[in-house]
């Protein structure tokens, strides 16, 4: 499995429904298993779940930082 792959696959999924959004950051794990399968070993969903919280963390950052350039 492409754990970069799967990370950017759910950051975009999250990223356009808040109601996916809400239930992995009600519940990382279990979001992820229920989007990518529960057959995935737990190292492997923890990688993924990590990967999802930086990229959505970072892109929040950038969102903020971008709308900051345009009130100057």
């Amino acid at each position: 499995m492409d754990i970069k792959a799967k990370i950017t696959e759910l950051v975009e999924r999250f990223t356009k429904d808040e109601s996916l959004k809400k239930d992995f950051l009600a519940d990382p794990i279990q979001a992820v298993k229920k989007l990518i399968g529960k057959d995935i070993p737990d190292d492997t969903v923890e990688k993924i779940v990590e990967g999802v919280k930086a990229k959505l963390n970072l892109d929040s950052a950038k969102g903020a930082i971008d709308k900051l350039k345009n009130l100057f």
